[in-house]
Order: structure tokens, then sequence, then C-alpha cells
């Protein structure tokens, strides 16, 4: 991880930012000082008034942004290099989340041990060099930011239940209000209650997002224990479904990957074009 410190400068009227002033710009969005592991400039750019962001960007986008006359491609997600090998680290922001949640320190490294270590071994398997060696050769800046726009979706999310709906209020009251958001009102996808019932009480939530990749199982139960009535996820493995609905405890609401991806996207989209950056999505809901 590295710190990054610079400022945005104007150029012929204009601002003029480059591949790590952006970057720069999602830490100040999601309140992170550092850049977590998961993201990365691959090739670095400057002058960038015409960017290609998609939530995966690999070989065809950035083909095609050079086609296109792009100035830079941004990718969500990790595409190579460390922000792929070391992906796995910012699994452990379950355990900084779960402590803020009330749930005891070892007990929550307990529930992240054994995702943490499937997560690393797969990191093995990634070709992690591919795409940045287009990139290279072709001469495209590049870059993805992961983590920082999941924290910045998770604290919509988050702020928008915790700020709009009472405090008794029932699970299809917490489904309600995320719906408000103009990203999951332009979705295709539904929000979903995977475990529980609308007219259950919701309890204390949760919003389990911006930690690499949803917990799973073993951390939605703990979150159940010890007294979290809902937890939200993104997304979550069939497997590990079926194992929280035949435990029957709690609710589990699923509001879907690429709209929630594009809660925290589109503030960084907004900030550059801000800055008059023309910006194209791809796969990223309007909000």
């Amino acid at each position: 991880m590295f710190l990054v410190i610079s400022v945005f400068q104007k150029f012929e009227g204009e601002y003029a930012v480059n591949t790590e002033e952006i970057m720069e710009l999602s830490l100040k969005l999601a309140g992170l000082k550092e850049v977590p592991e998961d993201s990365t400039v691959y090739v670095s750019g400057s002058n960038v008034r015409k960017v290609l962001f998609a939530i995966d960007a690999g070989v065809p986008e950035l083909l095609l942004a050079k086609q296109l006359g792009y100035d830079t491609v941004i990718a969500h997600h990790p595409q190579g290099g460390t922000a792929v090998t070391n992906f796995h680290q910012v699994f452990k922001r379950h355990i900084q989340q779960m402590v803020k949640a009330g749930i005891p320190r070892e007990e929550a490294e307990k529930a992240v041990e054994k995702k943490l270590l499937t997560l690393d071994v797969q990191a093995h398997t990634r070709n992690y060099t591919h795409a940045v060696d287009v990139a290279r050769l072709l001469k495209m800046p590049y870059m993805n930011i992961h983590t920082p726009l999941d924290e910045v979706g998770r604290r919509i999310m988050s702020n928008k239940i915790h700020n709009e709906i009472r405090e008794n209020c029932t699970v299809q009251d917490v489904v309600s209000a995320l719906k408000e958001l103009t990203e999951f009102r332009n979705a295709v996808t539904e929000i979903k209650i995977r475990v529980g019932k609308p007219e259950k009480p919701a309890g204390k939530i949760v919003v389990s997002h911006g930690a690499g990749t949803n917990g799973g199982y073993e951390i939605a139960k703990t979150y159940f224990k010890n007294g979290i009535g809902t937890v939200i996820y993104i997304h979550i493995n069939p497997i590990d479904l079926e194992k929280l609905k035949a435990e029957g405890k709690g609710n589990l609401i699923i509001t879907g990957h690429i709209v929630s991806d594009s809660v925290g996207i589109n503030p960084l989209i907004h900030e550059l074009e801000k800055r008059n950056v023309s910006v194209t999505r791809i796969g990223i809901i309007p909000s």
C-alpha cells in the first residue's frame, strides 16, 4: 500500500488530472488514507480528459479505448498485478466491520479465516500480467479502483437505511428505503430477501460490503449469532445461501452485484465530470 498526496492542477482554464489524482480522489470520497491492496494504477497517464470506465475492463475494453481515442481506462474489479495477487488482504476489512458492529475481535477473525485462505489460494490461479501487458503495449493508461468505491457504496446504502427508516422497521422497510436510490430504480435486477420474510422485524442492520467480496456463510452466521437482525450482502453463492436458509436465523437481503457496485462508482464519475473529464460507462447503472 502507498500514501498518495497531490493536488489537481488547472490547465488552460480546466482541470488537468492524471491517473494518480483520480485514485486520490477515490480515497477522499471513501475516507481512506491509503490505496487498498485490490486497487492500483497499472499504466500511469496524465492530462486525462476522456475516460472509459467499466466494472470489468480487460483486453477488449483496452482495444476499444485505443480505437476510440480515450485517454484512460478505469476498471472497477482488479485486472492484474498486485491488485489480483494481494486481493485477499482486503477481505480482512470484514473484521473491522464486525468489531464495529459489536462482535468480539477473536470471533470476527475466526469467521474470516476460512474464506481468507480460499481467496489467497485462488490468487495463484490468476493470470495477473495479461491485460496489464496489453495496456503497456498499447500505451493506454490503465487502472482499477475497487475497495474505495465499494466503501463509498457501503456508506451510501448504510446512511440511506439508518437516516430514513424508523427504529422498529421491518425487513421490507429496509428494502423499500434502498429502492429509493436511483441506481436501484434503474436496475434490471431486484433487491431480494433471501433469508427471512418481509414482515419480520429488521432489528439491528449491517451493510456488509467494501471488503473485497461477500462474507459468505461464516460471516453472516456470526453476525446473526451476535444479535444482528439483518445482514445486507450485494451477492452470495448458492451453497452459502442454502446453509443460512437451513439454519433460519436472521434476515439476509441481497441487493445485486452490478447495481450495488454502481452506487459507489457513480459519485467518482460525477466528481470527474465536475472537472470537465468526459466519462463513458460500460456496465455501470446510471444514477
